[in-house]
């Protein structure tokens, strides 16, 4: 028994250590397992605190891309306004230089329309001189055919004379036939006078022929029934000169220049012309 129980003890001795030593092993696992545990607590509070965190921020985010989205469609609205707005400013830029452009053209037109009135302006002071000079003239003669007719009235009881006509349309004095017939002597009475007798040609004129210079109608003025030709005085075109209007071969009817310039003249055509002559239309000099 004695041996027995020599050899027991040092076994229960042994398995004794080898329970103390699993149990320290067991309690120092333990304790590495529990202080993991508090590790492990310790980092899920801190991560739900970082997601509460992120939580927070991302509801904050949210809020802001909220505010992003309305002000990015507040921006969308005054893009879309000032497009509109600048949609209405170009319409009114182009309408605006359409305006220009038609100004700039209807300046132009005036201009022009100017320059042509101070050239007709000049044109008619000149014509105003010429004339002014023709009056004078005509004047210088009325009064020398005034002088001549008191001396003949002086000079020459039995001697009848015409009338003195002064015709302002042609701008030249022009004398009837003055007939001066002697009177058979009557004592006690008094020389009748008697009418004036016309002066006839001693040739029969030839009649106008369609055979000279042609032009053409540039103006018709059914106002004051006249046309503008193309021939002038420097082709050597002259106040009564009488020209036939033709078109296609087709005579129309004669006119009579009353104005002559250097490149033009205006002629004059009865009322019943008025409706048949054209501009373009074909003016033949009449010669005899």
């Amino acid at each position: 028994m004695l041996s027995k129980g020599k050899i027991l003890l040092p076994l229960l001795i042994v398995l004794i250590l080898i329970l103390l030593a699993l149990a320290a092993g067991a309690f120092y696992l333990y304790q590495n397992e529990y202080a993991q545990n508090v590790k492990l607590q310790g980092q899920i509070v801190e991560l739900e605190n970082r997601q509460k965190q992120t939580a927070a921020q991302l509801e904050e985010s949210k809020n802001k891309a909220a505010d992003l989205e309305l002000k990015l469609q507040e921006a969308k609205n005054q893009i879309d306004s000032l497009s509109g707005e600048l949609n209405v400013e170009k319409s009114a830029h182009a309408e605006t230089s359409n305006k220009l452009e038609q100004l700039n053209a209807d300046l132009t037109s005036q201009k022009s329309l100017r320059q042509d009135l101070e050239n007709r302006l000049n044109q008619v002071q000149e014509d105003s001189k010429q004339i002014k000079e023709e009056i004078k003239i005509m004047q210088q003669q009325k009064l020398a055919l005034e002088e001549k007719i008191k001396n003949l009235e002086a000079g020459a009881a039995n001697v009848e004379l015409g009338k003195v006509v002064v015709n302002p349309e042609v701008d030249q004095p022009a004398v009837e036939a003055a007939a001066v017939q002697p009177e058979a002597a009557q004592p006690a009475a008094a020389p009748e006078a008697k009418p004036a007798k016309p002066v006839k040609s001693a040739k029969k004129e030839k009649p106008l022929v369609a055979q000279g210079q042609e032009g053409k109608v540039l103006i018709v003025n059914k106002e004051f029934n006249f046309v503008v030709i193309n021939l002038g005085s420097k082709d050597k075109v002259g106040v009564g000169d009488e020209f036939l209007i033709s078109r296609s071969g087709k005579p129309i009817g004669d006119i009579k220049v009353e104005k002559v310039h250097e490149f033009m003249s205006a002629a004059g055509f009865s009322e019943e012309l008025k409706n048949a002559i054209k501009e373009n239309d074909k003016v033949t000099q009449k010669i005899r």
